[in-house]
């Protein structure tokens, strides 16, 4: 027997450690599982690194492995094997330290009784809202298997999308980056070196113009309140992230992310194609309408849209039409509102919601492919700008003096 040092969590969240003897490391783990701990570390005693050896950066969780993760789990559920078994298949075949523990405590959790969507709403750094409004919804359809790979097909779109745009957008922000620190050590550095030019300009009676008064003002303060500036706004970032955490912060943040010129619409296009799918989805299978409509507004991601679905929701329950609410809420726009008008009178509402969905993430690609075209030569532009300022900042007052002196 080998004597192993473990750090595990238990139910309520206490963290505990100690010695346990066990064959090997697995069963060293499946026995702090059998008392209701959830390992966190478990470490051979003799050959225990040393405590700055442990010491890791956290480790980050891709939506291409969770969606590996969702296909996975629906080919084992697809081929008879049970939920708690191809947990742990699941468990035992992840590489990924952090998604093999999560997949473990969802393991535990299913095991004691809670549904696979309550589950996996405890981690909530793992699995988005769309991820678990859809495996809520392919649970109360009865299409779980289904729900899952569809939300596998999501999260690749979505991985390989971002992807695109990181790509786009990583020469203009080391761009950015880079131009504007070799601006603000221009400001903070090389302007300070022509102060006594600019003081004999000013004992002479000659006068500064507006701009490099406004240039040496900005190296005065980066000079001498540099470090307050950054926390200043470091406790601005910090006040408004708490702030957005609040229901009023968060609704306001979304009515703001509508309004943004260019990226507004993408915001908005994209939780509409977001409950036009997740509810298409739900009808198709057989999702009764009050709560498909429940469960995919959670979806959204929008307090704003989300709220609109819920009162056609209440709409719906009066024995209306689910479209004269989403219509007067003025958040759909008016060909899709023709477009779900019609389906309901035609009964072919599930299947013209997905073909909604389809056309709006197409129409995101085509404008986030344009948006991030049009950042390259903006960035430019500012940078170009802040350089300029700086250059005509130090020169006007050499050319009004040889303007004068001629």
């Amino acid at each position: 027997m080998t004597e192993f040092a473990y750090t595990a969590k238990s139910h309520s969240g206490q963290k505990c450690s100690g010695i346990i003897a066990a064959a090997s490391r697995v069963e060293a783990m499946q026995r702090l599982r059998s008392q209701a701990l959830y390992p966190m570390t478990v470490v051979d005693q003799q050959t225990k690194a040393p405590l700055w050896a442990s010491i890791s950066l956290p480790v980050r969780v891709s939506k291409e492995q969770i969606a590996d993760f969702c296909t996975q789990l629906a080919d084992l559920l697809t081929n008879g094997v049970p939920m708690l078994e191809s947990l742990r298949i699941l468990a035992d075949a992840t590489e990924n330290p952090r998604l093999k523990e999560t997949t473990l405590r969802i393991h535990d959790a299913v095991a004691q009784g809670d549904s696979l969507d309550i589950a996996m709403s405890k981690e909530r750094g793992i699995f988005s809202e769309l991820t678990l409004s859809m495996v809520r919804a392919g649970q109360e359809g009865a299409f779980l298997e289904e729900a899952l790979q569809r939300t596998a097909i999501f999260l690749r779109k979505q991985d390989e999308m971002r992807s695109k745009i990181v790509g786009a957008l990583t020469y203009p922000i080391i761009l950015g980056i880079v131009g504007t620190v070799i601006t603000a050590l221009m400001v903070a550095f090389l302007v300070p070196k022509f102060q006594p030019f600019f003081d004999r300009l000013e004992q002479n009676g000659t006068g500064l113009p507006t701009i490099t008064v406004l240039l040496l003002g900005t190296s005065y303060t980066l000079m001498h309140y540099g470090l307050f500036v950054l926390i200043a706004i470091a406790a601005i970032v910090l006040g408004v992230y708490r702030l957005v955490k609040t229901d009023w912060g968060h609704r306001t943040l979304d009515r703001v992310k509508l309004q943004t010129p260019l990226v507004g619409v993408i915001f908005h296009d994209a939780a509409v194609s977001r409950a036009c799918r997740v509810l298409g989805t739900m009808l198709r299978n057989g999702v009764p309408l009050l709560k498909s409509i429940r469960i995919s507004s959670e979806s959204t991601g929008n307090v704003l849209l989300a709220d609109a679905m819920m009162k056609s929701a209440d709409n719906v329950t009066a024995g209306d039409s689910l479209s004269k609410p989403l219509a007067a809420s003025g958040l759909i726009p008016p060909q899709i509102m023709a477009m779900i008008r019609v389906a309901e009178e035609s009964n072919s509402l599930d299947e013209v919601l997905v073909k909604i969905a389809d056309r709006i993430d197409t129409r995101i690609e085509r404008r986030l492919e344009v948006m991030v075209r049009m950042i390259e030569p903006m960035m430019l532009i500012l940078i170009g700008g802040m350089v300029m300022f700086v250059i005509v900042g130090v020169l006007l007052p050499v050319f009004d003096l040889n303007s004068s002196v001629g």
